[in-house]
């Protein structure tokens, strides 16, 4: 799924960003590009991160389509 439409980022590079070390939507602006543009992919992509850091956490990647 799309979570930036501005920059075409997706849910699973978001995943994999997290896995690479992001930890903060300062981290995906600065990897990614998201929040960059319109700024109303902010809390989808905040939401991506928790959710790939809690996957990390328990060992299980969710996965993204």
């Amino acid at each position: 799924m799309y979570v930036c439409v501005c920059q075409a980022v997706t849910e699973r590079q978001i995943h994999q960003a997290a896995h690479q070390g992001a930890k903060t939507l300062k981290d995906l602006r600065s990897q990614l590009g998201v929040t960059m543009e319109c700024g109303r992919c902010a809390s989808c992509a905040k939401q991506c991160l928790r959710d790939a850091h809690e996957g990390c956490s328990t060992g299980i990647m969710p996965v993204a389509a």
